[in-house]
């Protein structure tokens, strides 16, 4: 099969692997990006924790929570080139498809692209954009959260942003808590929130990495399962929201954090968008 400088690239952008480990993954992979990533990682590489579907070329990501605290929400709103992402007028305009949104406790992207601002619809607003920059425009994400609290949190720059929702809005201290997990959210990147919400196929995937590393390493064969295992527990330690060590005091966990405020408490969604 031919392989692109332009697939070797992407994947060497998305794991940080060298150009040539990048093109042989890709050719024992036949192309396929996720199946190259996972030949990466079999062979010992240390790929970067980029995920793919939540990539974009530029733009700005912002994210708010309503005055009541019980709405959050996020867009990402793309241009072609960093100059224009940094536009003052650029990062405004997204600001205002982002308080449409809040105001109105809009549920998808397509209803948000349907809603009127300043007497125009929000599609035809990108569209009047991309005419006065110069650049194509378009709402790449939208995303929002409905729990009792909720929090969000912007990365200076605007290129991350994450959103979260708890569960009680009486535990004490609940509006900085979310705010702080909001960004640990941003700087550990969790998969799910717990061990219980990662998907099926997401720990059968690990499993198999795992032991094919210790395969790799020269482990017995009646021992890979059970190393490979072990590897999954350290992977829920450093993947799920609620088993990471938190950020602010390593020697406890997010779900310890959580407890000291209220036993009770916990996360019951989160969201988290970055570029690049």
């Amino acid at each position: 099969m031919n392989i692109t400088a332009a697939q070797v690239n992407d994947l060497r952008k998305l794991t940080g692997a060298g150009m040539m480990d990048c093109k042989k993954a890709l050719v024992e992979s036949n192309g396929d990006m996720e199946q190259a990533v996972d030949y990466l990682r079999k062979k010992g590489q240390k790929v970067a924790a980029k995920r793919a579907d939540r990539e974009a070329t530029e733009g700005v990501i912002i994210a708010k929570t309503s005055a009541d605290a019980q709405y959050a929400a996020l867009v990402m709103v793309n241009c072609e080139t960093d100059f224009v992402a940094k536009n003052e007028d650029f990062v405004k305009y997204a600001h205002s498809i982002l308080d449409l949104a809040i105001a109105n406790k809009v549920q998808t992207i397509d209803e948000l692209k349907g809603m009127e601002l300043n007497g125009r619809k929000v599609e035809e607003t990108i569209t009047d954009q991309t005419g006065v920059i110069g650049e194509k425009i378009d709402l790449g994400a939208f995303f929002k959260i409905e729990a009792p609290v909720t929090a969000a949190y912007i990365h200076p720059g605007n290129r991350l942003s994450t959103i979260i929702g708890l569960n009680l809005p009486e535990a004490a201290n609940v509006n900085q808590i979310g705010r702080e997990l909001a960004m640990q959210i941003a700087a550990m990147d969790p998969v799910a929130i717990d061990e219980s919400d990662v998907p099926q196929e997401a720990i059968q995937r690990e499993i198999e990495i795992g032991m094919e590393q210790a395969r790799n390493e020269g482990k017995p064969e009646e021992m890979l399962e059970k190393i490979a295992r072990g590897k999954l527990n350290k992977f829920y330690r450093e993947s799920t929201l609620l088993n990471q060590d938190f950020v602010r005091d390593s020697k406890k966990t997010v779900k310890q954090y959580l407890a000291e405020s209220d036993k009770a408490l916990t996360v019951t969604a989160f969201k988290r968008v970055a570029l690049g």
